[in-house]
């Protein structure tokens, strides 16, 4: 599902209008059996959608201040979902702009997880919407065909626990990938962070 995602739409509907994003970086989660995954531990009322029907939003709040989306995609009761890290904005641009005025160029609008949601102005009334649906104010459309030898896998971005899987997929030579990052240790005894 993870490699099927790249270069296809991402679309969202708001009052303000329109918003579609190329999506050109993905990372997959696999629930129960991958301690990255936020349905690792079971099932909470915070990751309940990944729980459910494939092909729905789980859209979750994280530090404190950031809206990320995920796609489900494994049969119910089976958490699994795929978080769109990265896309280039092909709908909507001066919406993306207004909603990310600190960004350096076009193509770091929806540049990261959260910069994507924010494009999107996606929250967490949108998690749980199916995105297959053309009645849906997010939904997922096919896009530009990706040949397999544009496609590039690696390990995900941010993560200690599992971090030796490669689950990251990006279109290789995609100026709207964003940079990798390993997940910085913790200290313990005086270090910020939950």
């Amino acid at each position: 599902m993870a490699r099927d995602l790249l270069g296809r739409i991402v679309w969202h509907r708001s009052a303000e209008g329109t918003t579609a994003i190329r999506l050109s970086e993905v990372e997959a989660y696999e629930g129960t059996a991958d301690p990255a995954s936020h349905a690792f531990r079971g099932r909470t009322p915070r990751n309940a959608v990944m729980f459910g029907r494939p092909g729905h939003a789980y859209v979750y709040f994280t530090y404190g201040m950031h809206w990320c989306v995920n796609v489900v995609c494994e049969r119910k009761g089976h958490a699994a979902a795929v978080l769109l890290r990265a896309g280039e904005v092909v709908q909507g641009v001066e919406l993306a702009r207004a909603r990310r005025p600190t960004a350096r160029g076009d193509r770091q609008l929806a540049r990261g997880p959260a910069n994507l949601a924010r494009c999107l102005a996606l929250t967490g009334a949108d998690s749980g919407r199916d995105l297959a649906s053309g009645r849906s104010l997010l939904w997922v459309s096919a896009g530009d065909a990706v040949r397999q030898d544009q496609v590039r896998a690696g390990p995900r971005v941010g993560v200690r626990l599992g971090a030796e899987e490669h689950r990251r997929y990006w279109l290789s030579d995609d100026r709207t990938v964003s940079a990798y990052r390993a997940a910085a240790e913790r200290r313990r005894g005086g270090g910020s962070g939950a």
